[in-house]
């Protein structure tokens, strides 16, 4: 097994148990919320697509309350303790709206609080989880081996959208629930193992101490405004939030002029998740390790920023379904393949603290509020009678400061690795 592992990554043999476990996790967390993504897509035009801005307005609502909840939880419990406890959480919503939905309780008002949660959902499971892995794996760790762990992401992004597209017509699409919540389920089996064993380095065994954090349930807020570091982190996700907001609204918007068919819209919000985790996997299976380890971690940020200028200037000329289709795929698959392994080694240059709280406030109360200020922004422009070709043509610029800060960041992150006792308070 490591002889083979070998071929493709650049894995030490004492790594190979960690990093099987960690490809293995992310695969089960994304065949999760894949399952449900196509769900919640057809669900969001259900409910209007003209009612998106104030459904990302409610998910940002809806994280204002639960990131001090979870700051508590992580600075009162162990890590072994609290990621389970988020998981089950999550996993006793599934069972709940499986519930309404099979029931038909609610109608579209159950319709719409489900696109929130699982807003909501998907940002917190996949914070969790590469939290965990900043705190296991070493920057130049990271660099090696994020990219094959990202591919397990990536095999559960093609299996979950193939899962909906196969038996969402026998079982129904509800019932998809289920097995999402048996496979979230599966990925706790996952956490055990990591937690039983830390990822080593080549020198010396890295065993973090299972002890609760401490800190305050807004510490994390602190923690941001106190470090250009994490600063610049969280404004290069609220870029993120930004681009990929306006993108997704386009989307949405040509999406729905193409079809009155909640089926034939529902297949293709998954043939486009399937499309994307293809080529991602295979990037990530043949170049990620070596891309970040040659060029380092700024460059590798760099390259969605640099897809979005082109991109947008593409929707700008035409724009079509064939291109919001190629598009959504194309920077789907740089985030998932090169950026957002990049983007994750940015945090194992930090305390521990800051890896589990200032991290899932960016990731979730930054990236969420991104959405919601951008989502409105989106609204506006409409209102004052921009088309989709022009609201793309604007978005490029925006899009060119995101890739000058993603080469700053890289900056940064190799002067902390190099000195991690070097502060950079404002």
């Amino acid at each position: 097994m490591t002889g083979l592992l070998q071929k493709i990554v650049d894995v030490r043999a004492d790594e190979v148990r960690a990093l099987l476990l960690g490809f293995a996790y992310f695969f089960c967390v994304l065949t999760a919320y894949y399952i449900l993504r196509p769900l919640r897509d057809e669900m969001g035009i259900q409910g209007g697509v003209r009612n998106l801005p104030w459904l990302f307005t409610a998910t940002f609502l809806t994280m204002l309350c639960a990131v001090p909840f979870y700051g508590k939880v992580v600075a009162r419990f162990p890590r072994e303790r609290f990621i389970p406890l988020v998981y089950r959480f999550f996993i006793a919503n599934i069972l709940i709206f499986w519930v309404l939905l099979t029931f038909e309780i609610g109608g579209v008002y159950v319709a719409r609080v489900f696109f929130v949660w699982i807003s909501v959902f998907n940002l917190f499971v996949v914070s969790v989880f590469w939290s965990f892995m900043a705190d296991l794996f070493r920057t130049e760790q990271g660099k090696r081996l994020f990219g094959f762990i990202a591919a397990g992401g990536s095999a559960g992004a093609l299996l979950g959208p193939s899962i909906t597209l196969g038996l969402s017509a026998p079982l129904g699409p509800v019932n998809l629930l289920l097995i999402s919540a048996l496979i979230l389920e599966i990925a706790l089996f996952c956490v055990r193992g990591l937690s039983r064993s830390a990822a080593p380095t080549a020198e010396t065994p890295r065993r973090v101490e299972e002890q609760p954090i401490g800190g305050g349930a807004l510490a994390g807020l602190s923690l941001i405004v106190k470090s250009r570091y994490l600063s610049g982190i969280a404004l290069w996700v609220f870029l993120l939030t930004v681009i990929g907001t306006f993108l997704y609204f386009q989307q949405a918007n040509i999406v729905a002029a193409a079809s009155n068919d909640p089926t034939q819209r529902t297949q293709i919000f998954a043939g486009i998740d399937l499309i994307a985790g293809i080529l991602t996997i295979l990037i990530q299976l043949a170049a990620t390790g070596r891309l970040m380890t040659r060029f380092g971690v700024g460059p590798a940020a760099a390259v969605l920023p640099a897809i979005a200028i082109v991109g947008f200037i593409a929707l700008a000329i035409a724009p079509m379904l064939a291109v919001i289709i190629i598009f959504q795929a194309v920077q789907r698959t740089a985030n998932f393949a090169i950026s957002n392994p990049a983007r994750e080694i940015l945090f194992t240059v930090l305390p521990r603290e800051a890896k589990y709280k200032a991290k899932n406030v960016i990731d979730t109360l930054v990236f969420r509020g991104g959405d919601a200020v951008s989502g409105w922004g989106f609204a506006a422009l409409q209102g004052i009678g921009f088309e989709i070709a022009a609201i793309a043509l604007a978005t490029a610029p925006i899009a060119g400061l995101w890739f000058v800060l993603s080469l700053a960041l890289g900056h940064m992150q190799a002067a902390r690795a190099k000195n991690p006792d070097a502060g950079d308070s404002r």
